[in-house]
């Protein structure tokens, strides 16, 4: 239960890879593989082989990709990326006797 500006964080349902990042980015700006390919400069089969995780993205891909979907290229590279919890240390507290 949550309270004020208090909120539960989602709960993962699925992992995403690499391969999954590139081909939803590519969806969502509504363009085919070979579109993307030509605005990456890389081959239609170059980005299928990325789709589905058989060839690695490596940064230059990446920053290619990333610039013909406006996006940056860490969102292609680490989809399932959190941001770390933060553990918050707090001093002792004295008891007085």
């Amino acid at each position: 239960m949550t309270t004020g500006n208090q909120y539960a964080p989602a709960r993962r349902h699925l992992k995403l890879t690499v391969g999954d990042s590139v081909r939803i980015a590519r969806e969502l700006n509504g363009l085919t593989q070979t579109e993307l390919a030509k605005a990456a400069k890389l081959t239609q089969a170059t980005v299928s082989a990325i789709e589905h995780n058989r060839s690695l993205l490596g940064v230059d891909r990446a920053k290619r990709l990333a610039a013909a979907l406006r996006v940056h290229p860490a969102v292609l590279l680490f989809p399932d990326w959190e941001e770390p919890k933060r553990v918050v240390h707090r001093a002792p507290t004295r008891r007085v006797a």
